[in-house]
């Protein structure tokens, strides 16, 4: 059924005057022909044996013969209205053009009038609040003529003379075509809610008076955002009406548009989670300037915890966020004065070749090109590394460093890479790679020219796709890495010789950067000398006030074949074993170690077999020789060792064969 009684008000107004009897049988008739039709199942409670009253009366609410026998037809016919007085609220029953038929007890007795005199005069007109009346008839004129359910609000008098609020709610009933055959209006008091709603408007108005005497802006939300009200103080600041601040677009018209998009979500998720939240942005103001605004919300909730009004207040922050820029500012200078002067902390020295190498980093730092450190052994090759890195975009990210030729061969792609659960014996767990360590940030691969081809041919895909794949994975991953690699080798030798390919060193080739040895640049001696006595000697609480000048000439003089790393340990040495406040160097150190900074010319024939037999042993690992399958593995003997042999014999790593003292 639709809108036998449904949500919609009962009718005492004017009704449309009918025929005096025949009209009053007829829409009883039709009353019957919609009961049994539609509503047929309503008819069995209606007992067709009892009394046909109306109320009004005690007997009879009509005065002529006519009315006793339509109540008489209606009984007959098995349409008994009179079951709704025993229902509590007003209910009346209407034609579709809005003429009244039916009234129940309660809803005449409220108003004191019979349905006589409601089918006959209408008494909207009389009982309706002068002050509703014109909004109460136009408003039914154009429910009934939508058809659809509706609702009206109005005041009206009972016969006690005292206006009282109520709900009158229409329901049309239709036939199976959707024509409207009659409407159902159900009238409940509503006047306790309305004098309710008064006193909340009452308290709220005063709250208005309140708030608009605070300086700070207020403003009442309901729970989904919509502005009720702003107090005097938002409202002058801004330049705005309430009207605009509900319009759509305000938040882009009033806030700054680097701040809108973040706000706009940041509050629809405040508001969602019901607790207290606050918000920066920057508003505009009347004047045109934007100020920053510190927004505070709270929510007022219900006995059920129910969210029903958000408060939020503005607190005027500008002041401070200016001081805030200003410290942040002069912050920022203050670092990038620091950065320059101390961006090479550890890279003391002042002559031309490492004015030449700081000019180079400076230039090439700001970039994300790949770069590769040149030098031999102990040049501080890693030092460079990082002040590129601090001086990069990625400064404030991670600076991952891998020794290549300290990992395993068998691990080094797993170091890199990670690995994933069981890819390998002993991967118990998902491994992070060093790659996906350095993500955003920047890699530093030293001594990368001991890296196995296999791993050659994996680097080469991250430096061209910037993408890899674990150890047991075939999922590639995206990564954003700087990559600085760094090697005392001669890679395009190694290239030559094959153990080192060609494609990947043209990608790290593409910014190189040549260390100078200690030894061209002897003019920082004294520099270094002294940064690392004063560094040694508050490390072990240790006064050194003079270093002799004897000292400093004997340190210019010598060669330093392990470079800036042998004087560093030179001179840790000293200190340690320093006795007064003036530092010295005990020459035999130096004269012991020129010995091993050249081979002799001539090699015993014992010398001249273990030269082929490492020379044989490089050629066979294609000159590797840490790992597994090193040179130094091959041998049997520590990669250290090994390495000082090749020094003091003079060998060549990548197979070129020297003269033999036979």
């Amino acid at each position: 059924m639709n809108g036998c009684f449904g949500n919609v008000p009962w009718e005492v107004g004017p009704a449309l005057r009918m025929p005096p009897e025949s009209g009053h049988r007829a829409s009883l008739r039709r009353i019957n022909r919609v009961q049994s039709g539609v509503c047929r199942h309503y008819n069995g409670a209606w007992p067709e044996g009892a009394p046909s009253r109306r109320a009004g009366s005690s007997s009879s609410t009509m005065s002529t013969n006519d009315s006793g026998a339509s109540e008489e037809k209606v009984r007959q016919e098995g349409v008994d209205l009179t079951i709704t007085d025993a229902i509590p609220i007003g209910i009346s029953v209407l034609a579709p053009d809005g003429t009244t038929l039916y009234v129940n007890r309660p809803a005449l007795n409220r108003i004191g009038v019979t349905l006589d005199e409601v089918i006959g005069k209408g008494h909207l007109g009389q009982t309706c609040h002068p002050d509703d009346l014109d909004r109460v008839l136009e408003q039914r004129r154009i429910g009934l003529s939508k058809g659809a359910p509706f609702e009206l609000e109005m005041r009206l008098s009972p016969k006690n003379g005292e206006y009282r609020w109520y709900l009158s709610q229409y329901s049309p009933l239709t036939d199976e075509r959707g024509q409207i055959m009659r409407w159902y209006v159900t009238a409940t008091d509503i006047d306790a809610r309305k004098r309710a709603e008064e006193r909340l408007r009452q308290s709220e108005e005063d709250l208005r008076t309140i708030t608009d005497a605070i300086p700070q802006s207020v403003v009442v939300l309901t729970p989904d955002g919509t502005t009720l009200y702003a107090n005097r103080g938002a409202l002058d600041r801004t330049g705005v009406t309430l009207t605009e601040v509900n319009d759509k677009g305000f938040l882009a018209r009033a806030f700054h548009p680097d701040d809108v998009d973040r706000i706009r979500e940041r509050r629809r998720l405040g508001l969602l989670e019901g607790v207290p939240f606050e918000l920066e942005m920057r508003s505009l103001f009347k004047n045109g300037q934007y100020r920053w605004q510190l927004v505070q919300y709270n929510p007022l909730k219900d006995e059920h915890g129910q969210v029903i009004r958000w408060y939020a207040t503005a607190t005027d922050i500008d002041d401070q966020k200016k001081t805030e820029e200003q410290l942040r500012n002069e912050n920022l200078v203050l670092r990038e004065e620091i950065d320059r002067s101390s961006m090479f902390e550890e890279i003391v020295g002042s002559s031309k070749p490492i004015r030449q190498l700081l000019k180079q980093v400076e230039k090439v730092a700001p970039s994300d090109s790949t770069v590769l450190i040149l030098g031999e052994t102990g040049t501080g090759k890693e030092l460079i590394a990082r002040a590129l890195h601090r001086r990069s975009k990625r400064a404030n990210r991670a600076f991952v460093r891998v020794n290549c030729a300290a990992i395993p061969q068998s691990l080094i792609a797993s170091e890199l890479f990670g690995h994933e659960k069981g890819a390998f014996t002993g991967a118990l767990q998902r491994r992070v790679g060093r790659f996906e360590a350095a993500n955003g940030g920047t890699l530093f691969l030293d001594e990368i020219g001991e890296l196995p081809m296999e791993t050659q041919v994996a680097l080469l895909r991250v430096l061209q796709e910037r993408e890899f794949e674990r150890v047991g994975s075939n999922h590639p991953i995206s990564v954003d890495v700087r990559l600085i690699a760094a090697t005392n080798r001669d890679l395009p030798a190694a290239v030559a010789a094959g153990t080192f390919r060609q494609d990947l060193f043209f990608r790290l080739n593409v910014f190189p950067i040549g260390v100078p040895p200690l030894r061209e640049r002897a003019d920082d001696i004294p520099l270094l000398v002294e940064y690392f006595v004063g560094r040694y000697a508050n490390a072990g609480g240790k006064k050194i006030r003079h270093i002799g000048k004897d000292t400093l000439e004997t340190l210019g003089a010598y060669p330093w074949p392990g470079n800036i790393r042998e004087l560093q340990n030179v001179v840790e040495r000293a200190v340690i074993l320093s006795e007064s406040d003036t530092f010295v160097v005990d020459e035999s150190w130096l004269k012991g170690d020129s010995a091993v900074t050249s081979p002799p010319e001539r090699l015993s024939a014992l010398e001249d077999r273990e030269v082929e037999m490492i020379e044989s042993a490089l050629a066979e690992t294609h000159g590797r020789i840490s790992g597994p399958s090193g040179a130094a593995a091959k041998l049997g003997i520590p990669r250290q060792t090994l390495e000082s042999k090749i020094r003091r014999l003079g060998i060549d790593k990548h197979g070129r064969k020297r003269p033999t003292s036979r």
